[in-house]
C-alpha cells in the first residue's frame, strides 16, 4: 500500500500532470466565475480534448476543475447576488448580505479558505471511503434517502423565523411548484396546463436565478446606489474573513464531514447539503438574529461543505459506477473516454489512479483557493461600483444562464415568471430559501418515497437508519421550539427590567397588502390545483395533494394567527419594482422577436448610455463584450440563441 501512496505522489508532481491540473483550475475558475454554468458546463468543455491524453495527466486537468467550481462560484453569489450554481444558493443570503454591507472581501476571504479547509477534509473522507465505503454507501436505501430529504425539509422551520406558518406555505408552494411534470412512478403529468414547455417540469437554474437573482437586481435598481451600502476596507476585510474562519473551525469542520457524508449518496449533491448545512448553521447558532442580514457563519457553514461534497461525490462514481452529481455524471464520461471503467477495478487494478484522483483533488483546492483570494481584494471593488452599470451585463448574465439550463425559449418567461413571485417573496419578508428548498427536494422525495413503498412496503420506515434520521427530523423541529420556551422561562424569572426589555425587543406581527395577496393567490392555487390533481391515481398524486395540504394549512394558520394577534398593517408598495419587472418581461419579447444576440447588446448600450450615465465609448466597449461573450458561449457550447428577426442577418455564420 505505501509503494503505491507514494506511486501516486510522484505522478501528482510531474511537470505535466502540474500543467494540465493548472489549466482545469483555470477552466473551473472561469466556469464558476460565471453564473448558471457550473460543473457540467465546465467539464463538457474539457471532454473534447481528453482524446489521445495521458490518464494521469487528463485526470488531473478534470480534477482540477471539479475542486475549483465550487470555490469559484462564490464570486457571483457574493458579489452579485446571482447563485453561480445551485450549490451556492444558500451562500447568497448572508454572502451578499455582507457585499451589501461593505464587507464583500470578508464575505470572500472566509467562503474561500473554508472551501480549501472543506475540500481537504473531503479529500481525506475520500481516501478512507475508498477502503470502508462500499458497505456504507450499500447500506442506504430508498427509505433512508426518502428520509434524507425530509430531514431537509425540516430546515424550514429553523429558516423561518418567527414566520413559521409563512416559511411552510413557501416551502409547500416550492414542493408543488417541483411537482410539476411526469409522477415518477405512474408516468402521469400533472399541473403542466398543457404548456408543452411544462411537461418536464421547471429547471432548478430558471428556478433559482428567478426567486434570488431578478429580485435582488430590482432592489438594487430600485434603491439606485452601489452594492455596497458602506465603502468596504478590503485589507481589513480580507484579514477579518479568515479570521472569522479560524473561530469557527467547528462549524467548518462538521459542515465539511457532512458535505461529504452527503455527497457519497447519489442524487443527493450540492443542491441539498448547501441547505442542510446552512440550518444547521443556524440551529446551533446562540445568536440567530443576523442571519440572513450578513452573518458570516451563513457563509462558512456551505461553502465548507461545497467542497467537500464534490470529493464524496467521487465516492459511488469511482467505486460502482453511480454518478454522484450532474458533475460527477459527466466526469464517469471522462473516465469512459480514457478507457477506465468505474467500479470495483478501480481498486484493484487503478488504485495508484484512484489514489491521484485524491491528491489532484486536493491539491487543486488549495491552488483554486489561493488564486481566488489573489483576486477577492479586486474583485471585490465591484461592490462599489453604481450598480446601473453592472446591471445590464448582469441581467444579460442571467438571461443567458437560465436559456442555457434547457435551451428552450420557455426558460427566458419561467424565469420572469418566478422572478415575480420572488419579488413578491421579498417584498413581503416571505421565505424565498423555504421555496427553494420544496422545489429542490421535491423530484428525490417522491422517486425515494415511491421505490421505499414499491419494494419493501410497510417494513420500510422500521428500518434502523430510517429511525435515526427520523430522530433527527424531530431534534431539527422541536429543539429550536424548546429551547426558546428555556430562554422565555428564564426571562420571566429573571429581573422584571432585563424582561421587559427583551419583550420590547420582540418584533410585532405585521402584515401588509403584498401578505394579503400571497395568502389569497396561495389559496386559490390550493383549490385549483387540487381539482388538477383529483383524477391522478393514488400513487401518482400523493406528493402534490401533500404540496397542497402544507401550503393550505399554513396559509389558513397565517390568517387565523392575523385574526387573533391583530398585526400592525405595513406599508408594502410595489409601483417601482412593476416598472423593472414590466422592462424585463419587454426585454424577453424583444429577445424572442428581434433576436438574443442583437437585443442583448442593443440593451446594453442604451441602459448604459440612457440610465448609467456612462461615456459613448464606455458604453459602446461594454456592449461589444457582451457581443463577444454570446458569440464565443454560442461556439464553445454549441448554442444556438432565438434567432428572431435580426439575428440571422448579423451572425447567421453561427
Amino acid at each position: 500500500m505505501l509503494d503505491i501512496f507514494l506511486s501516486s505522489l510522484g505522478q501528482l508532481f510531474t511537470l505535466s500532470h502540474m500543467l494540465f491540473m493548472l489549466l482545469g483550475v483555470m477552466v473551473g475558475l472561469i466556469v464558476g466565475i460565471i453564473p448558471g454554468l457550473g460543473g457540467i458546463a465546465g467539464m463538457s468543455l474539457l471532454l473534447p480534448f481528453l482524446y489521445g491524453m495521458e490518464p494521469t495527466v487528463a485526470l488531473g486537468m478534470l480534477m482540477g476543475l471539479v475542486a475549483v467550481i465550487p470555490t469559484g462560484d462564490t464570486f457571483a453569489s457574493v458579489l452579485l447576488g446571482i447563485p453561480g450554481s445551485s450549490a451556492s444558493q444558500a451562500t447568497v443570503i448572508d454572502g451578499f448580505s455582507l457585499a451589501k454591507k461593505g464587507q464583500a472581501a470578508r464575505a470572500l476571504s472566509s467562503a474561500f479558505l473554508s472551501s480549501m479547509i472543506g475540500g481537504l477534509i473531503g479529500a481525506v473522507v475520500l481516501t478512507g471511503f475508498i477502503l470502508i465505503a462500499r458497505p456504507l454507501v450499500l447500506s442506504f436505501s430508498s427509505s433512508e434517502l426518502f428520509m434524507l430529504t425530509l430531514l431537509g425539509l425540516s430546515m424550514v422551520a429553523v429558516l423561518s423565523g418567527a414566520d413559521l406558518f409563512k416559511g411552510l406555505a413557501a416551502c409547500g408552494f416550492g414542493l408543488l411548484v417541483g411537482g410539476i411534470g411526469m409522477a415518477p412512478a405512474t408516468g402521469e403529468f400533472r399541473l403542466n396546463l398543457d404548456i408543452d414547455y411544462l411537461f418536464d417540469g421547471l429547471p432548478l437554474v430558471v428556478v433559482g436565478l428567478g426567486i434570488f437573482a431578478l429580485p435582488e437586481i430590482i432592489d438594487l435598481l430600485v434603491k439606485r446606489g452601489a452594492i455596497a451600502e458602506k465603502p468596504c476596507r478590503l485589507g481589513e476585510g480580507w484579514r477579518r474573513g479568515i479570521q472569522d474562519v479560524g473561530q469557527q473551525r467547528g462549524l467548518v469542520a462538521r459542515c465539511a464531514a457532512i458535505g461529504s457524508l452527503v455527497g457519497t449518496i447519489p442524487g443527493l449533491a450540492g443542491s441539498v447539503v448547501d441547505w442542510l448545512t446552512y440550518g444547521h448553521a443556524v440551529q446551533t447558532a446562540k445568536d440567530k438574529s443576523a442571519f440572513g442580514k450578513g452573518d458570516i457563519r451563513g457563509v462558512i457553514a456551505p461553502e465548507s461543505a461545497n467542497n467537500a461534497c464534490a470529493c464524496g461525490a467521487m465516492v459511488p462514481t469511482l467505486l460502482f459506477g453511480v454518478p454522484g452529481s450532474g458533475t460527477a455524471a459527466v466526469f464517469l464520461g471522462g473516465l469512459l473516454l480514457l478507457g477506465l471503467q468505474p467500479g470495483v477495478g478501480m481498486i484493484e487494478t487503478h488504485l495508484d489512479l484512484t489514489y491521484t484522483i485524491i491528491w489532484s483533488l486536493a491539491l487543486a483546492n488549495i491552488l483554486g483557493a489561493a488564486m481566488c483570494l489573489l483576486l477577492a481584494r479586486p474583485v471585490a471593488n465591484l461592490t462599489r461600483v453604481p450598480f446601473a452599470t453592472l446591471a445590464p451585463l448582469i441581467t444579460v448574465l442571467i438571461i443567458f444562464a437560465a436559456f442555457q439550463a434547457t435551451r428552450a425559449t420557455g426558460d427566458l418567461l419561467a424565469l420572469g415568471a418566478i422572478g415575480v413571485i420572488g419579488v413578491l417573496f421579498k417584498r413581503a419578508n416571505w421565505s424565498r430559501p423555504a421555496f427553494l428548498i420544496g422545489f429542490v427536494l421535491a423530484p428525490g422525495a417522491e422517486a425515494y418515497f415511491y421505490q421505499a413503498v414499491q419494494f419493501q412496503g410497510a417494513d420500510a420506515f422500521l428500518r434502523p437508519g430510517v429511525l435515526i434520521i427520523g430522530a433527527m427530523i424531530l431534534a431539527a423541529l422541536f429543539i429550536p421550539i424548546i429551547g426558546a420556551g428555556v430562554k422565555k422561562r428564564r426571562q420571566a424569572m429573571s429581573v422584571g427590567a432585563a424582561a421587559t426589555q427583551t419583550n420590547d425587543d420582540k418584533p410585532p406581527h405585521q402584515l401588509g397588502i403584498i401578505d394579503i395577496i400571497l395568502l389569497v393567490a396561495l389559496l386559490v392555487l390550493a383549490a385549483s390545483a387540487w381539482i388538477n390533481v383529483s383524477e391522478l391515481s393514488l400513487i401518482g398524486g400523493i406528493m402534490p395533494r401533500l404540496a397542497i395540504a402544507i401550503m393550505a394549512v399554513a396559509c389558513l394558520a397565517e390568517v387565523a394567527r392575523s385574526v387573533i394577534r391583530r398585526p400592525r398593517w405595513k406599508q408594502q408598495g410595489l409601483e417601482r419594482e412593476s416598472v423593472w419587472l414590466i422592462g424585463f418581461f419587454a426585454l424577453v419579447g424583444a429577445m424572442l422577436s428581434i433576436g438574443f444576440i442583437t437585443t442583448a447588446t442593443l440593451f446594453t448600450l442604451v441602459f448604459l448610455l440612457a440610465i448609467a450615465k456612462l461615456r459613448w465609448w464606455l458604453a459602446l466597449l461594454m456592449a461589444m463584450g457582451v457581443t463577444g461573450f454570446l458569440v464565443s458561449m454560442a461556439t464553445f457550447l454549441t448554442l444556438t440563441y432565438p434567432q428572431g428577426l435580426l439575428d440571422p442577418l448579423l451572425f447567421g455564420w453561427l
